[in-house]
Protein backbone atom coordinates (compact mmCIF):
# COMPACT_ATOMS: atom_id res chain seq x y z
CA UNK A 1 0.00 0.00 0.00
CA UNK A 2 1.37 3.43 -0.88
CA UNK A 3 2.06 5.85 1.89
CA UNK A 4 -1.01 8.06 1.35
CA UNK A 5 -1.92 9.87 4.54
CA UNK A 6 -1.53 8.55 8.04
CA UNK A 7 -3.94 9.43 10.80
CA UNK A 8 -2.60 11.68 13.57
CA UNK A 9 -3.86 10.41 16.93
CA UNK A 10 -1.64 11.11 19.93
CA UNK A 11 -1.98 10.16 23.59
CA UNK A 12 -0.88 12.54 26.38
CA UNK A 13 -0.50 12.04 30.13
CA UNK A 14 -2.27 14.65 32.26
CA UNK A 15 -0.94 15.80 35.62
CA UNK A 16 -3.81 18.29 36.08
CA UNK A 17 -6.90 16.65 34.62
CA UNK A 18 -9.43 19.24 35.83
CA UNK A 19 -7.26 22.10 34.56
CA UNK A 20 -6.87 20.41 31.19
CA UNK A 21 -10.62 19.90 30.80
CA UNK A 22 -11.22 23.55 31.63
CA UNK A 23 -8.59 24.59 29.09
CA UNK A 24 -10.07 22.57 26.19
CA UNK A 25 -13.73 23.33 26.94
CA UNK A 26 -13.70 26.94 28.17
CA UNK A 27 -14.81 29.40 25.43
CA UNK A 28 -12.79 32.13 27.15
CA UNK A 29 -9.62 30.10 26.68
CA UNK A 30 -10.32 28.73 23.19
CA UNK A 31 -10.77 31.02 20.19
CA UNK A 32 -12.22 28.35 17.89
CA UNK A 33 -14.26 26.03 20.14
CA UNK A 34 -17.17 24.38 18.29
CA UNK A 35 -18.58 21.75 20.66
CA UNK A 36 -18.02 19.99 23.96
CA UNK A 37 -19.38 16.70 25.23
CA UNK A 38 -19.17 14.69 28.44
CA UNK A 39 -20.29 11.18 29.26
CA UNK A 40 -23.01 10.96 31.90
CA UNK A 41 -20.77 10.54 34.93
CA UNK A 42 -18.05 12.98 33.87
CA UNK A 43 -19.09 15.84 36.17
CA UNK A 44 -16.69 18.46 37.60
CA UNK A 45 -17.06 16.67 40.95
CA UNK A 46 -16.00 13.39 39.32
CA UNK A 47 -12.76 14.87 37.96
CA UNK A 48 -12.06 16.63 41.26
CA UNK A 49 -12.45 13.38 43.21
CA UNK A 50 -10.42 11.46 40.64
CA UNK A 51 -7.54 13.95 40.90
CA UNK A 52 -7.63 13.84 44.70
CA UNK A 53 -7.52 10.04 44.88
CA UNK A 54 -4.76 9.83 42.29
CA UNK A 55 -2.69 12.38 44.17
CA UNK A 56 -3.19 10.59 47.49
CA UNK A 57 -2.20 7.23 46.01
CA UNK A 58 0.79 8.81 44.26
CA UNK A 59 2.02 10.39 47.46
CA UNK A 60 1.59 7.14 49.37
CA UNK A 61 3.54 5.20 46.73
CA UNK A 62 6.56 7.49 47.08
CA UNK A 63 7.09 7.44 43.30
CA UNK A 64 9.27 10.19 41.82
CA UNK A 65 8.03 12.50 39.07
CA UNK A 66 4.53 13.83 38.47
CA UNK A 67 1.24 12.19 39.33
CA UNK A 68 -0.78 11.13 36.27
CA UNK A 69 -4.38 12.12 36.99
CA UNK A 70 -5.81 11.20 33.59
CA UNK A 71 -5.01 10.73 29.94
CA UNK A 72 -5.97 12.43 26.68
CA UNK A 73 -6.18 11.60 22.99
CA UNK A 74 -5.78 14.32 20.38
CA UNK A 75 -7.51 13.25 17.16
CA UNK A 76 -6.81 15.19 13.96
CA UNK A 77 -9.81 15.18 11.59
CA UNK A 78 -9.98 15.69 7.81
CA UNK A 79 -11.13 19.21 6.93
CA UNK A 80 -14.20 17.74 5.22
CA UNK A 81 -15.53 16.95 8.72
CA UNK A 82 -16.45 20.63 9.10
CA UNK A 83 -19.45 19.77 6.92
CA UNK A 84 -20.87 17.62 9.73
CA UNK A 85 -22.62 19.02 12.78
CA UNK A 86 -19.94 19.69 15.41
CA UNK A 87 -22.01 18.27 18.28
CA UNK A 88 -22.55 15.03 16.36
CA UNK A 89 -18.85 14.66 15.55
CA UNK A 90 -17.56 15.04 19.10
CA UNK A 91 -20.36 12.82 20.44
CA UNK A 92 -19.59 10.07 17.90
CA UNK A 93 -15.93 9.75 18.88
CA UNK A 94 -16.54 10.10 22.63
CA UNK A 95 -19.41 7.61 22.79
CA UNK A 96 -17.45 5.11 20.69
CA UNK A 97 -14.56 5.27 23.15
CA UNK A 98 -16.86 5.17 26.20
CA UNK A 99 -18.82 2.20 24.86
CA UNK A 100 -15.64 0.22 24.22
CA UNK A 101 -13.70 0.96 27.41
CA UNK A 102 -16.41 1.93 29.91
CA UNK A 103 -14.60 4.93 31.44
CA UNK A 104 -15.80 8.53 31.79
CA UNK A 105 -14.74 11.05 29.16
CA UNK A 106 -14.82 14.79 28.46
CA UNK A 107 -14.16 16.03 24.93
CA UNK A 108 -14.00 19.21 22.88
CA UNK A 109 -13.83 19.99 19.16
CA UNK A 110 -11.46 22.78 18.03
CA UNK A 111 -9.61 24.48 15.25
CA UNK A 112 -6.13 25.79 15.97
CA UNK A 113 -5.43 29.53 15.72
CA UNK A 114 -4.32 29.29 12.08
CA UNK A 115 -7.48 27.31 11.21
CA UNK A 116 -5.36 24.54 9.69
CA UNK A 117 -5.97 21.73 12.18
CA UNK A 118 -9.49 20.50 12.94
CA UNK A 119 -9.22 18.20 15.94
CA UNK A 120 -10.79 16.64 19.03
CA UNK A 121 -9.36 16.57 22.55
CA UNK A 122 -10.72 13.51 24.37
CA UNK A 123 -9.84 13.31 28.08
CA UNK A 124 -10.54 10.01 29.83
CA UNK A 125 -10.15 8.42 33.24
CA UNK A 126 -8.01 5.36 33.86
CA UNK A 127 -10.32 4.41 36.73
CA UNK A 128 -13.98 3.55 37.19
CA UNK A 129 -16.22 4.49 40.08
CA UNK A 130 -16.68 1.83 42.75
CA UNK A 131 -20.24 0.64 43.33
CA UNK A 132 -19.75 1.15 47.07
CA UNK A 133 -17.19 3.94 47.63
CA UNK A 134 -15.27 4.08 50.89
CA UNK A 135 -14.66 7.60 52.22
CA UNK A 136 -12.95 8.50 55.51
CA UNK A 137 -13.50 11.98 56.97
CA UNK A 138 -10.94 13.50 59.32
CA UNK A 139 -12.33 13.99 62.84
CA UNK A 140 -9.25 16.07 63.62
CA UNK A 141 -6.38 17.59 61.66
CA UNK A 142 -4.31 14.92 59.92
CA UNK A 143 -0.55 15.35 59.45
CA UNK A 144 1.56 13.74 56.69
CA UNK A 145 5.31 13.84 56.12
CA UNK A 146 7.28 14.03 52.86
CA UNK A 147 6.67 10.33 52.15
CA UNK A 148 2.93 10.66 52.67
CA UNK A 149 3.09 8.79 55.99
CA UNK A 150 0.65 9.81 58.70
CA UNK A 151 2.18 11.55 61.75
CA UNK A 152 0.41 11.90 65.08
CA UNK A 153 1.41 15.50 65.85
CA UNK A 154 1.98 18.66 63.84
CA UNK A 155 5.38 19.08 65.46
CA UNK A 156 6.67 16.07 63.55
CA UNK A 157 6.26 17.85 60.18
CA UNK A 158 7.63 21.29 61.16
CA UNK A 159 11.17 22.55 60.64
CA UNK A 160 13.37 24.27 63.24
CA UNK A 161 11.65 27.62 62.60
CA UNK A 162 8.24 26.05 63.23
CA UNK A 163 7.22 26.16 59.58
CA UNK A 164 5.73 23.30 57.54
CA UNK A 165 8.50 21.33 55.86
CA UNK A 166 8.45 21.12 52.06
CA UNK A 167 6.51 18.07 50.91
CA UNK A 168 4.56 17.71 54.14
CA UNK A 169 0.81 18.35 54.28
CA UNK A 170 -2.08 18.91 56.66
CA UNK A 171 -5.64 17.72 55.99
CA UNK A 172 -8.04 19.84 58.05
CA UNK A 173 -10.74 18.35 60.23
CA UNK A 174 -13.90 17.56 58.24
CA UNK A 175 -12.14 16.90 54.94
CA UNK A 176 -11.45 13.56 53.28
CA UNK A 177 -8.15 12.10 54.45
CA UNK A 178 -8.57 8.70 52.83
CA UNK A 179 -10.94 7.63 50.09
CA UNK A 180 -11.52 4.73 47.83
CA UNK A 181 -14.07 6.04 45.36
CA UNK A 182 -12.40 4.49 42.33
CA UNK A 183 -11.02 1.18 41.19
CA UNK A 184 -7.28 0.85 40.71
CA UNK A 185 -5.80 2.25 37.49
CA UNK A 186 -6.27 -0.07 34.55
CA UNK A 187 -2.76 -1.03 33.40
CA UNK A 188 -4.11 -1.64 29.87
CA UNK A 189 -4.36 2.12 29.33
CA UNK A 190 -0.56 2.40 29.71
CA UNK A 191 0.22 -0.15 27.00
CA UNK A 192 1.28 0.46 23.42
CA UNK A 193 -1.28 -2.13 22.35
CA UNK A 194 -4.10 0.01 23.79
CA UNK A 195 -2.84 3.13 22.02
CA UNK A 196 -2.64 1.28 18.73
CA UNK A 197 -6.11 -0.21 19.21
CA UNK A 198 -7.57 3.26 19.78
CA UNK A 199 -5.76 4.67 16.76
CA UNK A 200 -7.20 1.91 14.59
CA UNK A 201 -10.70 2.44 16.00
CA UNK A 202 -10.69 6.22 15.43
CA UNK A 203 -9.08 5.85 11.98
CA UNK A 204 -11.84 3.42 11.01
CA UNK A 205 -14.48 5.91 12.18
CA UNK A 206 -12.85 8.68 10.14
CA UNK A 207 -12.64 6.53 7.00
CA UNK A 208 -16.28 5.47 7.29
CA UNK A 209 -17.40 9.11 7.12
CA UNK A 210 -15.13 10.65 4.47
CA UNK A 211 -16.63 10.99 1.00
CA UNK A 212 -13.47 10.99 -1.10
CA UNK A 213 -11.25 7.92 -1.31
CA UNK A 214 -8.21 10.22 -1.26
CA UNK A 215 -9.15 11.40 2.25
CA UNK A 216 -9.01 7.93 3.75
CA UNK A 217 -6.26 7.44 6.31
CA UNK A 218 -4.17 4.58 7.64
CA UNK A 219 -2.44 3.95 10.95
CA UNK A 220 1.33 4.27 10.63
CA UNK A 221 2.93 0.82 10.81
CA UNK A 222 5.90 0.81 13.16
CA UNK A 223 8.67 -1.30 11.69
CA UNK A 224 7.27 -0.97 8.17
CA UNK A 225 8.93 0.29 5.01
CA UNK A 226 8.27 3.98 5.74
CA UNK A 227 9.96 6.42 8.13
CA UNK A 228 7.66 8.33 10.47
CA UNK A 229 7.90 12.12 10.45
CA UNK A 230 8.04 14.07 13.70
CA UNK A 231 5.55 16.66 14.91
CA UNK A 232 6.98 20.11 15.58
CA UNK A 233 5.53 21.49 18.80
CA UNK A 234 5.03 25.12 19.73
CA UNK A 235 8.21 27.12 20.38
CA UNK A 236 10.36 24.05 19.87
CA UNK A 237 14.02 25.14 19.95
CA UNK A 238 14.88 22.25 17.60
CA UNK A 239 12.30 23.23 14.97
CA UNK A 240 14.86 23.73 12.18
CA UNK A 241 16.54 20.41 12.98
CA UNK A 242 13.23 18.50 13.03
CA UNK A 243 12.04 20.17 9.83
CA UNK A 244 15.24 19.18 7.98
CA UNK A 245 14.99 15.69 9.43
CA UNK A 246 11.38 15.38 8.18
CA UNK A 247 12.40 16.46 4.67
CA UNK A 248 14.93 13.62 4.50
CA UNK A 249 12.36 11.13 5.83
CA UNK A 250 9.80 12.24 3.24
CA UNK A 251 12.36 11.80 0.45
CA UNK A 252 12.88 8.21 1.59
CA UNK A 253 9.11 7.59 1.79
CA UNK A 254 8.54 8.89 -1.75
CA UNK A 255 11.31 6.63 -3.06
CA UNK A 256 9.68 3.68 -1.26
CA UNK A 257 6.42 4.41 -3.09
CA UNK A 258 8.21 4.30 -6.45
CA UNK A 259 9.91 1.02 -5.47
CA UNK A 260 6.59 -0.57 -4.53
CA UNK A 261 4.96 0.51 -7.79
CA UNK A 262 7.90 -0.89 -9.76
CA UNK A 263 7.44 -4.25 -8.04
CA UNK A 264 10.37 -4.26 -5.60
CA UNK A 265 9.36 -6.70 -2.81
CA UNK A 266 8.67 -5.17 0.62
CA UNK A 267 11.16 -7.62 2.14
CA UNK A 268 13.94 -6.12 0.01
CA UNK A 269 12.95 -2.56 0.98
CA UNK A 270 12.91 -3.53 4.67
CA UNK A 271 16.38 -5.02 4.28
CA UNK A 272 17.69 -1.75 2.81
CA UNK A 273 16.02 0.22 5.61
CA UNK A 274 17.51 -2.02 8.29
CA UNK A 275 21.04 -2.24 6.87
CA UNK A 276 21.40 1.26 5.42
CA UNK A 277 19.46 3.30 7.99
CA UNK A 278 18.88 1.48 11.30
CA UNK A 279 22.25 -0.29 11.55
CA UNK A 280 24.28 2.67 10.26
CA UNK A 281 22.48 5.08 12.61
CA UNK A 282 23.23 2.87 15.63
CA UNK A 283 26.86 2.61 14.55
CA UNK A 284 27.09 6.40 14.12
CA UNK A 285 25.59 7.05 17.55
CA UNK A 286 28.05 4.65 19.22
CA UNK A 287 30.98 6.33 17.47
CA UNK A 288 30.06 10.02 17.35
CA UNK A 289 26.92 10.43 19.46
CA UNK A 290 23.72 11.90 18.01
CA UNK A 291 24.48 14.12 15.02
CA UNK A 292 21.34 15.35 13.18
CA UNK A 293 23.24 16.13 9.96
CA UNK A 294 24.78 12.66 9.98
CA UNK A 295 21.35 11.03 10.34
CA UNK A 296 20.03 12.98 7.36
CA UNK A 297 23.06 11.90 5.31
CA UNK A 298 22.40 8.28 6.27
CA UNK A 299 18.78 8.53 5.12
CA UNK A 300 19.74 10.11 1.81
CA UNK A 301 22.42 7.48 1.27
CA UNK A 302 19.81 4.77 1.81
CA UNK A 303 17.45 6.58 -0.58
CA UNK A 304 20.14 6.66 -3.29
CA UNK A 305 20.83 2.95 -2.76
CA UNK A 306 17.11 2.16 -3.09
CA UNK A 307 16.91 4.22 -6.28
CA UNK A 308 19.76 2.16 -7.78
CA UNK A 309 17.86 -0.98 -6.84
CA UNK A 310 14.77 0.36 -8.64
CA UNK A 311 16.76 1.06 -11.82
CA UNK A 312 18.24 -2.45 -11.84
CA UNK A 313 15.09 -4.27 -10.84
CA UNK A 314 13.26 -5.96 -13.71
CA UNK A 315 10.00 -7.67 -12.94
CA UNK A 316 8.64 -9.56 -15.95
CA UNK A 317 5.29 -8.16 -17.07
CA UNK A 318 2.43 -10.32 -15.97
CA UNK A 319 0.80 -12.06 -18.93
CA UNK A 320 -2.46 -10.46 -20.01
CA UNK A 321 -5.05 -12.89 -21.37
CA UNK A 322 -5.78 -12.02 -25.00
CA UNK A 323 -8.91 -14.14 -25.04
CA UNK A 324 -12.26 -12.39 -24.80
CA UNK A 325 -13.10 -13.40 -21.24
CA UNK A 326 -16.62 -12.02 -21.36
CA UNK A 327 -17.40 -14.09 -24.46
CA UNK A 328 -16.00 -17.17 -22.75
CA UNK A 329 -18.14 -16.47 -19.67
CA UNK A 330 -21.22 -16.24 -21.92
CA UNK A 331 -20.35 -19.61 -23.45
CA UNK A 332 -19.92 -21.11 -19.96
CA UNK A 333 -23.34 -19.84 -18.92
CA UNK A 334 -24.89 -21.24 -22.10
CA UNK A 335 -23.28 -24.63 -21.51
CA UNK A 336 -24.51 -24.71 -17.90
CA UNK A 337 -28.04 -24.00 -19.11
CA UNK A 338 -27.83 -26.74 -21.75
CA UNK A 339 -26.49 -29.20 -19.19
CA UNK A 340 -29.47 -28.54 -16.93
CA UNK A 341 -31.82 -29.12 -19.86
CA UNK A 342 -29.90 -32.28 -20.76
CA UNK A 343 -30.26 -33.54 -17.20
CA UNK A 344 -34.01 -32.94 -17.37
CA UNK A 345 -34.22 -34.94 -20.63
CA UNK A 346 -32.28 -37.81 -19.03
CA UNK A 347 -34.62 -37.87 -16.05
CA UNK A 348 -37.66 -37.83 -18.33
CA UNK A 349 -36.24 -40.64 -20.48
CA UNK A 350 -35.65 -42.75 -17.37
CA UNK A 351 -39.21 -42.08 -16.27
CA UNK A 352 -40.54 -43.17 -19.71
CA UNK A 353 -38.49 -46.40 -19.58
CA UNK A 354 -39.85 -47.19 -16.14
CA UNK A 355 -43.46 -46.51 -17.18
CA UNK A 356 -43.11 -48.68 -20.31
CA UNK A 357 -41.73 -51.51 -18.22
CA UNK A 358 -44.68 -51.21 -15.82
CA UNK A 359 -47.06 -51.21 -18.80
CA UNK A 360 -45.53 -54.40 -20.23
CA UNK A 361 -45.92 -56.12 -16.88
CA UNK A 362 -49.52 -54.99 -16.41
CA UNK A 363 -51.62 -57.76 -18.02
CA UNK A 364 -54.99 -59.29 -17.39
CA UNK A 365 -58.64 -58.56 -18.06
CA UNK A 366 -59.13 -56.39 -14.96
CA UNK A 367 -56.03 -54.17 -15.52
CA UNK A 368 -57.57 -51.99 -18.23
CA UNK A 369 -57.80 -48.82 -16.12
CA UNK A 370 -54.24 -49.19 -14.87
CA UNK A 371 -52.92 -49.72 -18.43
CA UNK A 372 -54.82 -46.65 -19.62
CA UNK A 373 -53.36 -44.54 -16.81
CA UNK A 374 -49.82 -45.73 -17.60
CA UNK A 375 -50.25 -44.96 -21.31
CA UNK A 376 -51.40 -41.43 -20.40
CA UNK A 377 -48.35 -40.88 -18.23
CA UNK A 378 -46.04 -42.16 -20.97
CA UNK A 379 -47.63 -39.83 -23.51
CA UNK A 380 -47.29 -36.86 -21.13
CA UNK A 381 -43.63 -37.67 -20.40
CA UNK A 382 -42.82 -37.97 -24.12
CA UNK A 383 -44.40 -34.56 -24.75
CA UNK A 384 -42.31 -33.11 -21.92
CA UNK A 385 -39.14 -34.62 -23.41
CA UNK A 386 -39.87 -33.08 -26.81
CA UNK A 387 -40.65 -29.71 -25.20
CA UNK A 388 -37.35 -29.64 -23.30
CA UNK A 389 -35.43 -30.59 -26.44
CA UNK A 390 -37.16 -27.84 -28.40
CA UNK A 391 -36.11 -25.36 -25.70
CA UNK A 392 -32.55 -26.63 -25.98
CA UNK A 393 -32.49 -26.04 -29.73
CA UNK A 394 -33.98 -22.57 -29.34
CA UNK A 395 -31.38 -21.71 -26.68
CA UNK A 396 -28.40 -22.33 -28.99
CA UNK A 397 -30.10 -20.62 -31.93
CA UNK A 398 -30.71 -17.48 -29.86
CA UNK A 399 -26.98 -17.49 -29.05
CA UNK A 400 -26.14 -17.54 -32.78
CA UNK A 401 -25.39 -21.24 -33.31
CA UNK A 402 -27.25 -23.36 -35.91
CA UNK A 403 -27.63 -26.37 -33.62
CA UNK A 404 -26.43 -28.01 -30.41
CA UNK A 405 -23.70 -29.99 -32.17
CA UNK A 406 -22.08 -26.83 -33.57
CA UNK A 407 -22.06 -25.14 -30.18
CA UNK A 408 -20.67 -28.25 -28.47
CA UNK A 409 -17.72 -28.40 -30.90
CA UNK A 410 -16.99 -24.68 -30.47
CA UNK A 411 -17.21 -24.95 -26.69
CA UNK A 412 -14.83 -27.90 -26.50
CA UNK A 413 -12.21 -26.17 -28.68
CA UNK A 414 -12.53 -22.91 -26.73
CA UNK A 415 -12.29 -24.74 -23.43
CA UNK A 416 -9.06 -26.34 -24.60
CA UNK A 417 -7.60 -22.94 -25.52
CA UNK A 418 -8.50 -21.46 -22.14
CA UNK A 419 -7.03 -24.46 -20.33
CA UNK A 420 -3.79 -24.11 -22.31
CA UNK A 421 -3.57 -20.44 -21.43
CA UNK A 422 -4.14 -21.11 -17.72
CA UNK A 423 -1.42 -23.75 -17.75
CA UNK A 424 1.03 -21.36 -19.41
CA UNK A 425 0.12 -18.60 -16.96
CA UNK A 426 0.70 -20.95 -14.02
CA UNK A 427 4.06 -21.96 -15.47
CA UNK A 428 5.03 -18.30 -15.80
CA UNK A 429 4.02 -17.57 -12.20
CA UNK A 430 6.02 -20.55 -10.96
CA UNK A 431 9.01 -19.31 -12.92
CA UNK A 432 8.89 -15.71 -11.69
CA UNK A 433 7.85 -16.27 -8.07
CA UNK A 434 11.08 -17.65 -6.63
CA UNK A 435 13.44 -15.38 -8.58
CA UNK A 436 11.79 -12.17 -9.69
CA UNK A 437 14.94 -10.52 -10.94
CA UNK A 438 15.21 -12.85 -13.94
CA UNK A 439 13.18 -11.50 -16.83
CA UNK A 440 11.25 -13.98 -18.89
CA UNK A 441 9.10 -13.62 -21.93
CA UNK A 442 5.39 -13.84 -21.11
CA UNK A 443 3.37 -16.50 -22.90
CA UNK A 444 2.37 -15.39 -26.35
CA UNK A 445 -1.37 -15.77 -26.55
CA UNK A 446 -2.14 -13.27 -29.26
CA UNK A 447 -3.50 -16.04 -31.46
CA UNK A 448 -5.94 -17.46 -28.92
CA UNK A 449 -8.56 -14.83 -29.39
CA UNK A 450 -8.33 -15.17 -33.17
CA UNK A 451 -8.69 -18.94 -32.97
CA UNK A 452 -11.65 -18.65 -30.62
CA UNK A 453 -13.47 -16.26 -32.94
CA UNK A 454 -12.64 -18.42 -35.95
CA UNK A 455 -14.14 -21.47 -34.27
CA UNK A 456 -17.25 -19.53 -33.39
CA UNK A 457 -17.63 -18.11 -36.88
CA UNK A 458 -17.16 -21.53 -38.46
CA UNK A 459 -19.78 -23.15 -36.26
CA UNK A 460 -22.30 -20.35 -36.74
CA UNK A 461 -21.91 -20.50 -40.53
CA UNK A 462 -22.42 -24.27 -40.74
CA UNK A 463 -25.71 -25.36 -42.37
CA UNK A 464 -28.37 -26.90 -40.19
CA UNK A 465 -27.85 -30.68 -39.90
CA UNK A 466 -30.07 -33.41 -38.59
CA UNK A 467 -28.80 -34.24 -35.12
CA UNK A 468 -29.77 -37.25 -33.11
CA UNK A 469 -31.02 -36.61 -29.61
CA UNK A 470 -28.22 -37.21 -27.21
CA UNK A 471 -27.22 -36.10 -23.77
CA UNK A 472 -25.04 -33.02 -23.43
CA UNK A 473 -23.72 -34.30 -20.10
CA UNK A 474 -19.98 -34.53 -19.98
CA UNK A 475 -17.28 -35.19 -17.43
CA UNK A 476 -15.88 -32.07 -15.78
Amino acid sequence: MLIGRHSFIRQNKLSDVAGRIDYISNPKRQEHLYATYQTEGATPEFWKNLARENQLDFKTSGTAGKCIEGREFIIALPESFVEFKADDVVRLFTDSFHKRYGVECSAALHHNKKMTNYHIHLVFSERKMLEHPEVKIATRNMFYDEQGKHRRTKKEILDEQGKLRAGCSIIPKGEVYESHIFTKKDEWFKSDAFTREVKEMFTEIINSHVKEESEKLSVFQQGGVYLATKKIGKNNPKEAEIRADNVARQEWNRTVDVALVEGVPEEDILTVKREKITDKTLQSIRTHGWLPDMFQQIIRGAKDFLQEMIFKFKLPPKPVPKIDLQEWKDMRKLMEKLQKQSQSIKSTQQEISLLKKQLSETTGFFKGKVRKSLKGKIEQAEKQEKHIHTDMEQTVKQAGYPDVQSFAKTYQKSEKLVREYNEELQAWENQTEPKKEQSSEPPKKASIRGKLHRYQQESRQQPKQTVKKKSMDREQ
